[in-house]
């Protein structure tokens, strides 16, 4: 493929889709990494991933792309088309950043990411953070060049650089300023229930349920709200998550604890928001910015409202309490409703940020945040990460970490080079409250069709809203777009409290 094809819009789409090939190749190697590769492999592996790294970004910065991109951006007819234009200016931003970096930074990242992921799991299994440190000290120091490569913001700060990977436009500032206001309100609610006249049943937080009994109760959840498993696939992994290759090969994660099944069940429905949203996708234009989705903000509200809006609500247990006898056994008969219902709000500090309910939730994503914005920015060294850890969960949670496994060890992020990444899970709180408050407007009766195990009509709502867009429209832009307002922590407080306090009788 060259320059001279007579079509620059055909021949620039194909040169991304081309590269898309190489890329999503990767993701293939790490849910292999994650889920089936044997120990002995991850060497080998990771040579291969930095050699396909590195083939990505050298093709992703090519003087080729560039001509391309120039070529249709100057040509009035194809601009004219506003989702082309909306494919060109994303292809330029992703251009534009891929040129600021160095192949061999990419490749050495790549290479790094592989071998620290699997020194993380090893460090957590021991809760031994200072066997993970050297690894993630080298991480940190490739991820401060990466910063220093794409140019720190002007009054900004090196973690900005890399949080506009994962949230165009995202600032510490910005972040700070919507965490500031929010976290005493969040203390205020937590410490009301704290002291409230009476406590929903938690029994079924410690029923014994196998592992296989709760795989298929996961995946007869997963597909009832939407998800394909003729285009997908659920498997065990020590961290969930949701990868694959396009809209038609979706990868999801999750893992089980026999004592506690709603671990698994909210694990798999928050994955299984994240892959309807890959699902959704469109699939001619997967490859282009405009088969991909639009910020992980926005991907992290899709997986929240389905894990939070849905999956904690009393219509939801209503359905599924129905189904719980014929999957994992006839005793569970034996849990209310408002059993059911209550065990799935509890609401109590605890060491484990996926395992939180919502009230908690963000004061975890809050700890990891002014950690990382430290250790990136050089306050803070990453010898010191546990202490920090440690008060941050006294001050905030009021909790004293008992140890690394529990503590800060117990996420994948830093050990996949992901900072800045962190900020996207409160904000797709925000936006996952906006948006279910809107398709509650637009469909009267919504919330009682989760009772009948109608969940189609949301699955559609969001198909034709979110995710069949693309990148089309910034994040901001997408939800003023389907909501008529601007993003807001009002509806993310309005459900927080119009269903906790009632249920705790404050």
């Amino acid at each position: 493929m060259t320059t001279t094809a007579t079509n620059p819009l055909d021949a620039l789409v194909t040169h991304l889709q081309e590269t898309a090939l190489l890329s999503t190749s990767n993701n293939l190697l790490d849910w292999d990494q994650e889920t089936m590769m044997p120990g002995g492999g991850l060497e080998w592996r990771a040579r291969q991933q930095a050699l396909i790294a590195r083939m990505v970004h050298e093709r992703a910065s090519s003087l080729e792309r560039g001509d391309l991109i120039a070529a249709v951006e100057s040509n009035a007819k194809f601009m004219a088309e506003p989702q082309t234009a909306a494919l060109v200016r994303e292809a330029k931003r992703d251009y534009t950043k891929a040129t600021k970096l160095p192949s061999s930074l990419v490749e050495e990242m790549a290479k790094t990411s592989s071998m620290a992921k699997h020194e993380w799991a090893e460090a957590r299994a021991a809760s031994d953070f200072k066997r993970f440190a050297p690894w993630l000290e080298k991480l940190v120091g490739l991820l401060r060049a990466q910063a220093d490569c794409y140019g720190v913001p002007a009054g900004g700060e090196r973690w900005d650089a890399l949080a506009d990977l994962y949230e165009p436009g995202c600032t510490a500032k910005y972040v700070a300023g919507v965490f500031e206001p929010l976290r005493p309100r969040l203390q205020k609610l937590i410490a009301d229930i704290k002291s409230a006249p009476r406590k929903p049943a938690d029994g079924f937080n410690d029923y014994f349920v196998g592992i296989d009994q709760q795989e298929a109760l996961s995946k007869l959840v997963a597909q009832s709200i939407g998800f394909d498993f003729n285009r997908g696939r659920l498997d065990r992994s020590t961290h969930p998550f949701c990868g694959g290759t396009h809209c038609n090969d979706v990868r999801m994660t999750t893992r089980y604890n026999e004592r506690c099944v709603n671990d698994a069940l909210g694990s798999t429905m928050h994955e299984s928001g994240h892959g309807i949203y890959e699902q959704g996708l469109d699939f001619s234009r997967i490859g282009t910015p405009l088969g991909e989705s639009v910020s992980l903000g926005i991907h992290e509200s899709q997986s929240r409202m389905w894990e939070n809006q849905v999956g904690r609500s009393r219509a939801f247990w209503s359905w599924l309490a129905t189904k719980l006898p014929s999957t994992i056994g006839a005793d569970a008969s034996r849990f209310t409703l408002d059993e059911l219902y209550g065990a799935a709000n509890v609401v109590e500090p605890g060491f484990i940020r996926v395992e939180a309910d919502e009230a908690t939730y963000n004061l975890h994503v809050m700890v990891r945040f002014e950690i990382e914005r430290a250790v990136i920015g050089g306050s803070l060294e990453v010898a010191g990460i546990p202490s920090v850890w440690n008060k941050l969960y006294k001050d905030l949670l009021g909790l004293e970490v008992p140890d690394d496994r529990r503590g800060c060890l117990q996420d994948i992020h830093w050990s996949m080079g992901a900072m800045g990444y962190f900020p996207t899970y409160t904000l797709g709180n925000l936006y996952a409250s906006q948006l279910f408050e809107a398709a509650c407007e637009q469909m009267p009766g919504l919330v009682d069709g989760f009772s009948r195990g109608e969940f189609a009509g949301l699955k559609k709502w969001l198909n034709e809203n979110i995710h069949v867009h693309g990148r089309r429209y910034a994040p901001s832009e997408l939800v003023q777009r389907v909501t008529g307002k601007p993003l807001s922590a009002e509806p993310l407080m309005r459900h927080l409290e119009g269903k906790l306090r009632p249920l705790y009788g404050i």
